[in-house]
């Protein structure tokens, strides 16, 4: 949630900054601003709203410069307004921040800061940082930094310009995300790696408790005590057309269409003739999967989903009881974890606050983490003892895709790995679950060359006001991320309940024309699901079906029946969530949605 892009160098810094928060604007934001320090004065612009509107600001007021920081705002202390947005002023005027996170003892601070004879003129916790920075500062806003740090509690990423420091940006990180880039006589800061990745592909990434002093030619990196830290530079692989739209309408349907490939690069790699699984640097044994007594598997969101999923194919695999948890939940309720305990936290950014927090508690407990992400030397793939990249690429849209079903073949791949191992399963039954797993890619394709039938669907259904999915087992996972899916861009009210489910309250809302969709792809469980689809439809439900291919008995059952390629009960998920993807697009679309950054949403949700 919010960005922040700080750049230093001998160029114009106000393109560079407006064009780094563009490329973070799939992160969130309700408002915008830039600070440019120049010939001694630091001169700020922002606005509520969309960037074109700070655009406009900047226009007619040009600001010149070479070095400034900016900052898209999500709201959290104080509603989202010009004298809120991001960047603040200290009272003098001398001193400039930016800041991701929550300080959650501003109240406190702020109290002592009036009684010392400051004023504040937002509601915001980042205006506190700003003053107690001028409070402390004695000619060294470095230190007057550290001395800060010492006093807030929270969470923060903090980029801060000087006007009596013109040749620097001071920045510090603690549970945000922060990185620096390394160009030729420039340098950079940023929430996130397409902020810059059109000036250089060298980054450091910021750990917590960690300052770093950005001149236009060097970069030092210390801690709160003013310790020199040495630190490996990264160099970013993709490239920044990867994080573009490459002709497509939104970077939705582009990071849908972007599944087999992404796929395929989770794959690549892991699968040793056509029997065998590596999970890259991952080593645990079949004496420590013996050790292991209960799996914990904690995420937010779609990834959440993913995980319910990951515990199905665990537990069917490798015969190991597994435990889903949202993130959120897991750590306030004192979990019985342990050192004969493993869990698995998955997150597309790896920097979603919750689950950041989630993995420090079952590490402080003894368990081993392994990590899921998308994102190398995320803080998730820092924390963990080992990890496990889906190679799906930058996902920019707000709705995850391409990530959700990278994350279920990396769940499939530990799944088989840890049954290999155990002896759960023969090896005859693992190698066809790998041969099945390297047809999904063209198999997902199929379901994107025929998407025109989804799309003459949500054409004629968009303005329906209730969605109801409905599935069993493993469907019943896929329903809960279709759903969530359908509400997150097309702002349709909709929920996902196991169909067995329906009788103890849910049948009471299906009334004549209700849209259900009701998955239907699971064979052992088929009779039982053809028997909930005829409940809703006693009721009056409109029934869209999924079934896989060869299975008639839904035609004149249902409303429409939409059919998936067949393939082992297990995988599934892979291809019944492409059209559910589909569909939450182009109803979306119909109703003229900004899909790719729906409302009050964030795509990386860096706060708890």
């Amino acid at each position: 949630m919010c960005g922040i892009v700080g750049y230093i160098g001998d160029k114009q810094a106000t393109p560079i900054l407006l064009e780094g928060l563009t490329r973070l604007e799939y992160r969130g934001y309700d408002s915008a601003g830039i600070a440019i320090l120049h010939n001694g004065n630091i001169n700020i612009k922002k606005a509520k709203g969309r960037l074109n509107v700070l655009r406009e600001l900047v226009e007619k007021d040009h600001m010149e410069g070479t070095i400034g920081i900016g900052h898209t705002r999500w709201a959290t202390h104080g509603e989202p307004s010009d004298t809120n947005s991001h960047p603040h002023l200290s009272q003098s005027g001398l001193i400039a921040v930016v800041h991701n996170g929550i300080i959650e003892n501003y109240l406190p601070l702020k109290k002592w800061l009036i009684e010392e004879g400051y004023n504040f003129i937002s509601e915001t916790d980042t205006e506190v940082v700003a003053n107690l920075l001028e409070y402390y500062y004695n000619g060294d806003i470095v230190e007057a930094l550290r001395k800060v740090l010492d006093r807030i509690e929270g969470s923060y990423a903090l980029g801060v310009l000087c006007k009596d420091n013109p040749d620097m940006i001071v920045a510090a990180r603690k549970e945000a995300p922060l990185i620096v880039g390394i160009g030729n006589g420039e340098n950079f800061i940023a929430s996130d790696i397409p902020a810059i990745l059109k000036y250089t592909r060298n980054v450091y990434f910021l750990d917590d408790h960690e300052i770093a002093i950005i001149k236009k030619d060097s970069v030092e990196f210390i801690d709160v005590f003013g310790r020199k830290i040495g630190k490996s530079l990264f160099e970013v692989k993709w490239d920044v057309e990867a994080a573009e739209k490459g002709g497509y309408e939104h970077f939705m349907i582009k990071e849908i269409h972007e599944q087999p490939a992404a796929i395929k690069d989770t794959l690549r790699g892991r699968i040793i003739n056509d029997s065998e699984i590596v999970l890259d640097s991952i080593n645990i044994t079949k004496e420590d999967l013996e050790k292991i007594e209960k799996i914990f598997i904690v995420a937010c969101g779609t990834a959440y989903h993913a995980g319910v999923v990951g515990k199905y194919v665990i537990e069917s695999f490798a015969r190991i009881p597994v435990e889903v948890d949202v993130a959120s939940e897991f750590r306030y309720r004192n979990p019985i974890v342990n050192d004969r305990h493993l869990t698995i936290v998955i997150s597309q950014s790896g920097e979603t606050a919750d689950t950041i927090a989630a993995l420090k508690e079952a590490k402080r407990k003894g368990s081993r983490v392994i990590a899921i992400t998308n994102v190398v030397g995320s803080s998730v793939s820092r924390e963990a003892d080992e990890v496990l990249y889906t190679w799906a690429g930058p996902e920019i849209a707000v709705a995850s895709t391409k990530a959700y079903t990278t994350q279920l073949i990396a769940l499939y791949l530990i799944a088989l790995d840890f049954a290999l191992k155990k002896g759960t399963m023969s090896s005859t039954k693992v190698v066809e679950i790998i041969s099945e797993l390297k047809k999904l890619p063209d198999k997902v394709q199929y379901l994107l060359d025929n998407k025109e039938v989804i799309q003459k669907f949500a054409s004629e259904h968009y303005n329906v006001k209730d969605v109801f999915y409905i599935g069993r087992g493993l469907d019943y996972a896929v329903a809960m991320e279709g759903s969530l899916k359908l509400k997150e861009i097309s702002y349709i009210h909709s929920e996902a309940y196991p169909a067995g489910e329906l009788k103890h309250g849910t049948l009471a809302l299906v009334e004549e024309g209700t849209l259900i969709i009701a998955l239907a792809t699971q064979d052992d469980l088929f009779e039982k699901m053809l028997s909930n689809i005829k409940e809703v439809k006693a009721r009056g439900g409109y029934v869209v079906a999924f079934a896989k291919q060869g299975n008639l008995q839904l035609e004149g059952v249902v409303d429409k029946v939409i059919y998936i390629p067949d393939t082992l009960k297990e995988l599934t998920p892979v291809l019944t969530v492409v059209p559910l993807q589909l569909l939450a697009y182009y109803m979306a679309v119909e109703k003229g949605c900004d899909v790719d950054k729906p409302r009050n949403l964030a795509k990386s949700v860096t706060v708890e």
